[in-house]
């Protein structure tokens, strides 16, 4: 079995952090968000996987290509590369990935984490992973009948059809199939909202006797915006708990780290309390401070700094003062 990951993006709305990476290489509890992606997927089968293919734009950089690369090696699995040159849309970008479309498949878009208490369905022809939410008309959503086939493909319905959004994760028994479908919308140019869809080949896929079944997962974590990233690093963090998350080359002098927390190699935390749910960086320096909630990334320096619910870029330095005060009475700052 292969598994595609489209991750072609930057992800613009978590600038400034996307202006130098692409969205799926910034961390969660240490890891690239993409590399904890392809790890859950490997626990969620009992298929071997014999490859990993990356769609990427090709100005990512070869820094990004052997960040990925690299985890060939960490998983025993070649990995693989493959460009996309235009944003044409979900079926253009995982057709990019040519020869891997065949036999057993798993799709997942790079941008959200998942946690699964069991195994894909592999004997089933096709599932597509779908959770309830609030406001549908923002995904692309399911109808099931009454025996949780899917009936119907919907994106982004201004009306309401459905609750069940797609979360970007699909099995596909006949990867082969899938590909002469899509294939098909781009030889005869069929879009939809000015993309080509892949909701629109697993419909033409339905139409012709195609089984699609829903999956569920306990959680789904988004990783869209500033706020979503830290809550899915806490909550990551809380997976973990009970693990070794901090390194033995850390220094941690005169501090309090309150579990669970990431702390990598190098990193100093001085005079601080340091957590819940905070990650840090290589050889990033923490002191006088009291950091909770958030993610610092490598090779930053913070001093005398009060921080939540943050996120701080690499090769970063927030240098706060101290104060000599003296305050009297029935006194109150904020």
């Amino acid at each position: 079995m292969n598994i595609i990951i489209p991750m072609a993006g930057w992800g613009t709305r978590l600038r400034p952090h996307t202006l130098t990476i692409p969205k799926p290489m910034l961390p969660i509890a240490g890891k690239p968000i993409v590399q904890r992606l392809v790890e859950d997927l490997i626990k969620s089968t009992d298929e071997k996987i014999d490859n990993i293919v990356f769609i990427i734009r090709e100005d990512f950089g070869k820094k990004i290509e052997e960040q990925l690369m690299a985890m060939s090696p960490a998983l025993n699995i070649p990995c693989h590369i493959r460009y996309q040159d235009q944003p044409l849309g979900t079926a253009h970008a995982i057709l990019c990935a040519g020869d891997f479309l065949n036999d057993r498949i798993v799709v997942a878009f790079a941008d959200t984490l998942f946690k699964m208490n069991f195994k894909i369905e592999t004997a089933k022809e096709g599932v597509i992973f779908v959770q309830k939410v609030a406001d549908p008309s923002a995904f692309g959503v399911v109808k099931l009948d009454a025996e949780g086939v899917i009936t119907d493909f919907v994106e982004k319905p201004k009306d309401f059809v459905s609750d069940l959004a797609i979360i970007g994760i699909y099995y596909f028994r006949d990867g082969t199939r899938l590909r002469a479908e899509m294939q098909y919308l781009i030889d005869n140019n069929i879009m939809g909202k000015g993309e080509y869809q892949l909701t629109d080949a697993m419909e033409n896929m339905k139409r012709k006797g195609v089984r699609f079944e829903q999956g569920t997962v306990q959680d789904w974590l988004d990783c869209g915006n500033k706020n979503a990233t830290v809550d899915t690093n806490a909550v990551y963090l809380g997976y973990l708990k009970g693990t070794k998350l901090v390194s033995d080359t850390a220094e941690i002098s005169h501090s309090v780290v309150i579990e669970p927390c990431f702390i990598d190699e190098g990193a100093r935390i001085l005079n601080s309390v340091v957590g819940p749910y905070v990650s840090v960086g290589k050889n990033t320096v923490i002191e006088n401070s009291v950091i909770r909630k958030s993610i610092i990334q490598s090779n930053s320096v913070l001093k005398n700094k009060l921080i939540e619910n943050s996120m701080v870029g690499n090769n970063t330095k927030l240098l706060g003062k101290s104060e000599d005060l003296s305050i009297g009475d029935y006194v109150t700052t904020e």
